[in-house]
């Protein structure tokens, strides 16, 4: 193989390449579908336009038939009346007239053909584009869907349960050793040499509380002869 051509074939294959990577089917359908679309309105200008010319041979078939009516009635008042110069003039217009109207019916023949064939033919695009419209649509809705599965292909690979469950292991423990040191900081502080003494402290102004009580009950006579003093005893301690 020679150097031309191995070049020009590794130039295909990366230029191909290149090409095939950025065509995006999507937009490559819809942009069909709007070409097809864009044509229509060409097509029926050209289906009009044959269509015009149908009518205006038509038209001029039917003033070619009148004027050989008519031309036949002149050169028969022309006989009655024996002016052959003026009949001969009027037959001369009449052979004119009738290889006109031949010539206008053949045309119109083929003007006719030739609308039912344009109809026949936009007919059928309008068909095929509405068939192709609806195709396309299909294949956008596959892509689409294959594009969401591609992602969801591409989130599984990239999903590690692992890691996840290696990170959930590592935080439980964080959190359990933090509920742990909580719970000994808080024995420590409900066991330590200062709570037992504001245990005490507490308890002794009860029992100063108590006997301002009994002052008062002293000074209020609410406490008869036989009613012995009752000394506060600390909480937590049962009475004899």
């Amino acid at each position: 193989m020679g150097l031309l051509s191995r070049i020009k074939r590794s130039l295909r294959a990366l230029f191909g390449g290149i090409v095939e990577k950025t065509e995006d089917p999507e937009l490559i359908l819809q942009q069909t579908i709007r070409d097809m679309r864009d044509r229509v309105p060409e097509l029926n200008n050209s289906v009009a336009q044959v269509m015009a010319t149908e009518r205006l041979l038509a038209k001029s078939r039917e003033r070619l038939e009148t004027q050989v009516v008519d031309l036949d009635s002149k050169i028969k008042a022309a006989i009655k009346l024996n002016r052959d110069d003026i009949a001969t003039a009027y037959i001369g217009q009449l052979q004119q007239a009738q290889l006109d109207l031949g010539k206008t019916s053949q045309q119109l023949d083929h003007a006719t053909n030739a609308s039912k064939q344009a109809l026949k033919a936009r007919d059928n695009y309008v068909l095929q584009m509405q068939r192709r419209t609806a195709e396309a649509m299909q294949l956008i809705n596959q892509s689409k869907q294959a594009k969401l599965q591609e992602q969801l292909a591409q989130t599984m690979a990239s999903f590690q349960l692992g890691d996840d469950a290696s990170t959930f292991s590592e935080m439980r423990e964080k959190i359990d050793r933090r509920a742990a040191t909580a719970e000994a900081k808080l024995q420590l502080g409900t066991s330590s040499v200062d709570t037992q003494m504001q245990d005490i402290e507490r308890e002794a102004l009860d029992m100063q509380l108590q006997d301002k009580l009994l002052d008062y009950k002293k000074q209020m006579g609410m406490l008869g002869s036989g009613q012995q003093e009752t000394p506060a005893l600390p909480s937590g301690e049962p009475s004899a």
